[in-house]
């Protein structure tokens, strides 16, 4: 079984946000597929669907961001998900707009929902899809700006990001091997 898991805050405020791109890009799958996350378990909203002929578990944390991993481990425990199969999405201010990079494995980077997987997990060896959001450049401070809403000229291109990252989470359960899946869908998004 596959476990594909985005990143986010709960609640209506938080939407569209920079720091809920993990969550608009497992909305969008499940929107594509006609899926829902119909069950709530460990502090996660959850489902388990077949992709591609494959058992794949979604989830969306609901612990807030920086307690990620208080509903991811736990899932995965229980569902007995093997950590080569998780695939996490979230949001990355050293990557420009546009622009998206996969890694097997890695730091948190000073994520602190990643801080959180990595701590409950036991480890950093899991692979991800980090999506650029940018840094701030008018003073604003990096809390408020990952907690701002995009704009219409920025949604524009997280849209076409959104639906890319979603791509290469499908290719990856599609033919389970992340290398290849890098090599097509690392860099920007066009």
């Amino acid at each position: 079984m596959k476990c594909i898991v985005g990143l986010g805050n709960i609640g209506k405020r938080f939407e569209l946000t920079r720091h809920n791109i993990g969550f608009e890009v497992i909305d969008y799958l499940l929107e594509k597929h006609h899926f829902s996350l119909d069950k709530q378990k460990f502090k996660g909203a959850y489902t388990i669907e077949r992709l591609n002929g494959d058992k794949v578990l979604f989830i969306e944390p609901m612990t807030m961001m920086n307690l990620s991993g208080e509903a991811v481990g736990p899932l995965m425990d229980y569902y007995n998900v093997d950590v080569e199969d998780l695939i996490v999405l979230y949001d990355d201010l050293d990557l420009s707009q546009g622009h998206i990079r996969l890694r097997q494995k890695g730091s948190a980077g000073g994520h602190n929902g990643m801080k959180s997987i990595i701590k409950h997990l036991g480890t950093d060896q899991f692979k991800r899809i980090r999506i650029g959001v940018g840094r701030p450049t008018n003073g604003m401070s990096v809390p408020d700006y990952v907690l701002q809403k995009f704009s219409k000229d920025e949604m524009i291109i997280m849209e076409k990001v959104i639906e890319h990252a979603a791509e290469a989470v499908e290719s990856f359960i599609e033919s389970s091997r992340f290398d290849h899946v890098m090599n097509e869908y690392n860099g920007e998004v066009n």
